[in-house]
Parts: structure tokens; C-alpha cells; sequence
């Protein structure tokens, strides 16, 4: 038995560790999809942030952008301006007064835009405007002149000034409209750098931690940064969305711009990022952990709700085992265990009553036996004993003592039996031994005791606990003719019961001096209790049948059925009880079939 319940703990153990292990590996992959969920939305958010911030930046650029090129359009096209520059080519010499004048239309561009000066140069590269004698290829590569020339008149973005460090310049051609668009001359604009550092403008951009940066064709920032103007050149052919940069990692993001061929780089810091993802990574696993522990220890507490009620209950089937039938007095917290709990220990109550039901039966079954006889009388000796006292009342022509002698053999050969006979017998012959008994008394009480029997041959044959009609006899005989000086009537019928017709009733009637009341209902209750009543030898017989029916008849006795006494003071007393005619297999002492003798 401790071998079984090693093997459930074991196997209790295993499942348990199984179903933990299986658990912990639901709330991994939870907590990894969890994790990986959240850091593509932590990313897609940083990435949608970063999208916005270089539309945002695109935009405010090309505005910058779009309205200087509308400033220096205005200018080119300017009447005073066409119309100096066509005199020009025309051969004719701009006079100092007219050169001054020009300053109206620089004037006009500086005071709406980030320009810092305009200058203005004919077609052989001669400055016009301001006032001194620089020539534009001084200034400025020869391909970006070729350049401006092959935009026919579009604004082309030179990029740094190399001569004015933190200035940009851009040229433009001027087209002489009179003269079919041909080239009229040159304008040069130098804006600062600063103009275009318009990072702290740009709305939503948080703590403002990305960097900007603007570059010009060749690579040279506009916009100086000090983090990464050493890092610009490589910036600008990394294809890799991720640089780091003096040891930290940014997420790059470039915007080209078509209007003037510079690169719009931002650069978020992945930190930025991280920090949150880290965050998220710590609270998925101390939440796991912390989950992990409370599931561990809430499935122990389960399991041994479940198991520690199995295993006291197999405890007590142990005991079971060795004789002791105790119930399980256990409550659960769980329905089908103490519905478990409950028919176990209803079997133990119904295995006890069976124990207790065979031993009272075999209890009464031998004090009825010993009260019959009154003595521990040996068999033998009782039979040779009497058969010596028969022949010799034979010699001396003594019949009627001799037929007395040989009723009361037969009487003891009845009661006293073979230990090998069932308990069980026909009417007819437990009816033949109350006749017996009958004759005995007879010589006893002489022409005060009458008696018959009535029953049909048919009811012969059912089977009847031995000795169970004799007891009552013997009360009526002994309450029903004690004191009683005329004859009195002893009347023992076997007759169909009203109740059923599979069912017989046995009546046991006197004519005595009957009972009271008050002394009817104190036999009752004496019967009840299962002993005589109080102060009184009186009613054992009684209660004994009634016990044994009982007992013989379980039937009978769920529906609370027995003997039925009915008496009247100075009329008679009558017993009366019903038997199945088919006898029950009640329990194990039943089960033989009854033989004949």
C-alpha cells in the first residue's frame, strides 16, 4: 500500500513538474510576443516620428528654398534691371549712377529673405553691383557658371562659399527678355548658413535629442554641427540605416532635395528608443519571474488539494484492508472528492450494518436455541437417556408416558439439530414441532389446554426461520393459561396475507385474560427497545421474534412491518406477523438451499 502511494507522489511530482515546465514555456513565448510586439510599435512609432520630422524639415527647407528663388526671379525680371543689363550687351557703357541704383533691387531680396548681399555680373563675368572691380570667376568654379548657363535662367545652388566661411551661395543667369531670353548676366546671392539651421522651429520633435544636418553636393555641412562635421563625408555614402557616431548609435534618415541637390540627414539616437524597449524587457521579466513563482506555488497548493484528500482516503481503505472500518470524516473544497469521500463512506456504513446485521442474527439465532433447551444438554446422552426411559415405560404398559417420552425426543432432536442443518425450515415442519411441544404442554395443563392449527397443504413447503412461531406459542400457553381455571384455546393459523398475495400471515391467538391498555403499550415498547418490560419477565419471547424477522427480512423491516398484537381485556390476546412465501437471500447465512430431513 506504501509502494502505491510512493507511486502517486511520484507521478503526482512528475505531472506537477510537467505542467509547471509547460506553463513556463507559455509564459516565455507570451512574454517574448509581448516584447517583440511592443518594440515593432515602439520602432514603427520612433520610425513614424522620424518621417515626420524630415517632411517637416523638407518642408520648411524647400520654403526657404522656393522663396529665395522667387526673390531673386522678381529681381532678374526686374525692368530697371533688364533693361541696364540690355545696354550692356548692347555695347553700352553702365555709368556709376546706374550701377548705385541696382542697390534698390539687392535691397529688396535682403530685406525678405536670408541673403546677406547680392552682387551682380555681365556676361564677361564683370561685377556690376556692388561698386568695385572683383571678377565673378573669382568668386566662383567656372561649372557653376557652365552650370547656370545650362539652366537657361533656373537659381543653381552653389553650396559653402570657400572664400566666406558660414555663407551659401547660389547663382541665377539673367535672361534678356527683349533679346529672346539670350544671356544678359549673372546673379550671385550669399546667404548666411544660419537661415537654414531651422531644427528649434520644427514643431513635435520631443526633447529634441535628433540631430539635423544639411549638405551641400560635395558633402560639406551648411548647417555646422560639432557631433558630426567630421562625419558628414561618410554619412553621406553609408547606405546602412543605422551609424554610430563618437560611440553612439543613431537611426539615419535621409531626405535629398531635387531643387538644389543638397542631402537633408536627420539622425535619432537609438537610445532614445532602447530606453523604453529596456524598460519593457525588465518588466516582462520580473513579471514572468514573479508569475512563474506565484504559478509554481499556487499549482503545489492546488495539487495537494487535490491529492492530500486521495491520499487520506486511501489511507482509510488501508485500514479498510486490515479490519478496521473506519469512514473518512475529511471535507474538500472540491465536489467530486466528497462525493468520492461520502460513497465510501456510505459503503463502510452499509459494510458495518451487514457485519452487525450477521452478528446479531447469529447472536439471537443461538439464545433462541438456548433458551429453548435452558441448559447445555449433550445430544447423545439426551437421546439414549430418553430411548432408555421410552422402552421401559413400554415394559410397564405405560403408552401414554412412553408417546410423552418419544414427543419430547423429537422436540429436542428438533431444536438442538445437526451443526451441519440449515436455519432454515418448512411450515410443515416447524407446525409438526409446535404440535409436539402442544403434546407436552398438554400433560402439563391436562383439559385446560386446547388447541388447533389451521393451514392449507399448499403452504407446507415455504420456508420459515426454525424456531420462529414455537416462542409465541410457548407466551400465549404461558400469559394466556397461567391462572386460568377453565379450558383455554390455543390457535395457531397459516392463511394468505391481505397485504399481497406473495405473502403469508401467521396468527398465534389465545383466549386468556388479555391486556390493558397501558400493559398492551408497554409490550410495545419493550418489543421496540428489544427487551422485556420494566420490573417484568415478561415480552422477551416477543421482542426476539420480532428481532429475527427483522433480521430475516430486511423487506419487511424497510417498511418498518413485524408483529401486530391485538388484545382485549378478558378476550384474548393475538400475535400475528407476515412472511414472504419465497424465501430472501438476504446475506451470506441464506444463500444454501433449505434440504429436507
Amino acid at each position: 500500500m506504501w509502494q502505491k502511494v510512493a507511486n502517486w507522489n511520484t507521478l503526482r511530482n512528475q505531472m506537477l513538474a510537467g505542467f509547471v515546465f509547460v506553463m513556463i514555456i507559455v509564459l516565455i513565448c507570451a512574454g517574448a510576443i509581448t516584447f517583440n510586439s511592443v518594440s515593432t510599435l515602439l520602432n514603427t512609432k520612433a520610425e513614424t516620428q522620424m518621417k515626420q520630422i524630415a517632411s517637416q524639415a523638407n518642408g520648411r527647407l524647400e520654403a526657404i528654398l522656393t522663396q529665395i528663388d522667387m526673390l531673386t526671379l522678381q529681381a532678374v525680371n526686374d525692368t530697371y534691371l533688364q533693361q541696364l543689363f540690355l545696354s550692356n550687351v548692347q555695347g553700352k557703357e553702365v555709368t556709376f549712377s546706374e550701377r548705385q541704383a541696382l542697390s534698390k533691387i539687392a535691397n529688396h531680396i535682403q530685406a525678405y529673405s536670408g541673403v546677406s548681399n547680392v552682387e551682380l555680373y555681365t556676361t564677361s563675368f564683370v561685377r556690376l553691383f556692388p561698386l568695385d572691380d572683383q571678377r565673378m570667376s573669382d568668386r566662383v568654379d567656372n561649372h557653376w557658371i557652365e552650370q547656370a548657363d545650362k539652366e537657361k535662367g533656373k537659381l543653381v545652388w552653389i553650396g559653402n562659399d570657400p572664400k566666406e566661411p558660414g555663407t551659401v551661395l547660389a547663382i541665377r543667369r539673367i535672361n534678356l527678355i527683349d533679346r529672346w531670353f539670350s544671356n544678359g548676366g549673372y546673379l550671385l546671392v550669399r546667404i548666411n548658413s544660419s537661415y537654414f539651421d531651422f531644427q528649434k522651429q520644427l514643431t513635435d520633435t520631443g526633447s529634441h535629442q535628433e540631430l539635423l544636418v544639411l549638405a551641400d553636393s560635395s558633402g560639406t555641412p551648411v548647417i555646422p554641427d560639432g557631433e558630426v562635421t567630421d562625419e558628414v563625408g561618410e554619412l553621406m555614402q553609408t547606405s546602412s540605416q543605422t551609424v554610430t557616431i563618437k560611440q553612439k548609435r543613431y537611426i539615419l534618415v535621409k531626405q535629398p532635395s531635387e531643387q538644389t541637390g543638397w542631402t537633408l540627414m536627420i539622425l535619432y539616437p537609438v537610445s532614445d528608443i532602447t530606453d523604453g524597449i529596456s524598460v519593457l524587457r525588465w518588466a516582462i521579466i520580473v513579471s514572468g519571474a514573479i508569475g512563474s513563482v506565484l504559478f509554481i506555488i499556487l499549482s503545489f497548493l492546488l495539487s495537494m488539494m487535490i491529492t492530500r484528500p486521495i491520499l487520506r482516503l486511501m489511507r482509510a481503505m488501508r485500514n479498510t484492508r486490515q479490519g478496521v472500518l473506519t469512514p473518512n470524516l475529511t471535507k474538500t473544497y472540491t465536489t467530486e472528492l466528497n462525493d468520492l469521500n461520502m460513497t465510501y463512506n456510505q459503503m463502510v456504513d452499509n459494510i458495518n450494518g451487514l457485519i452487525k446485521l450477521v452478528y446479531e442474527k447469529e447472536v439471537i439465532q443461538s439464545r433462541t436455541e438456548l433458551q429453548a433447551l435452558q441448559a447445555q444438554i449433550d445430544p447423545h446422552f439426551l437421546y439414549n437417556t430418553l430411548e432408555a426411559l421410552y422402552w421401559s415405560l413400554q415394559d410397564k404398559d405405560e403408552e401414554e408416558l412412553a408417546d410423552l417420552v418419544v414427543a419430547m425426543s423429537d422436540l429436542f432432536r428438533y431444536v438442538i439439530g445437526s451443526p451441519n442443518k440449515d436455519e432454515w425450515v418448512s411450515m410443515g415442519e416447524e407446525l409438526e414441532h409446535i404440535k409436539r411441544y402442544l403434546s407436552i404442554m398438554g400433560v402439563r395443563f391436562g383439559s385446560r389446554l386446547v388447541w388447533e392449527i389451521n393451514i392449507d397443504d399448499a403452504y407446507n413447503h415455504v420456508l420459515i426461520p426454525k424456531l420462529l412461531i414455537q416462542p409465541l406459542v410457548e407466551n400465549a400457553i404461558l400469559h394466556g393459561l397461567e391462572g386460568k381455571t377453565d379450558p383455554g384455546l390455543i390457535t395457531i393459523r397459516v392463511e394468505p396475507s391481505p397485504l399481497g398475495a406473495a405473502e403469508l400471515r401467521i396468527t398465534v391467538s389465545d383466549d386468556g385474560p388479555g391486556m390493558s391498555e397501558q400493559t398492551l403499550q408497554a409490550v410495545k415498547d419493550a418489543m421496540e427497545r428489544g427487551g422485556a418490560p420494566s420490573g417484568k419477565g415478561k415480552g422477551m419471547a416477543i421482542s426476539n421474534v420480532q428481532r429475527r424477522i427483522q433480521l430475516y427480512y430486511p423487506a419487511l423491516a424497510e417498511g418498518s412491518r413485524g408483529l401486530s398484537i391485538h388484545s382485549i381485556l378478558r378476550e384474548g390476546t393475538s400475535v400475528s406477523f407476515d412472511i414472504p412465501i419465497h424465501k430472501e437471500d438476504n446475506d451470506d447465512s441464506t444463500k444454501q438451499n433449505h434440504t429436507d430431513r
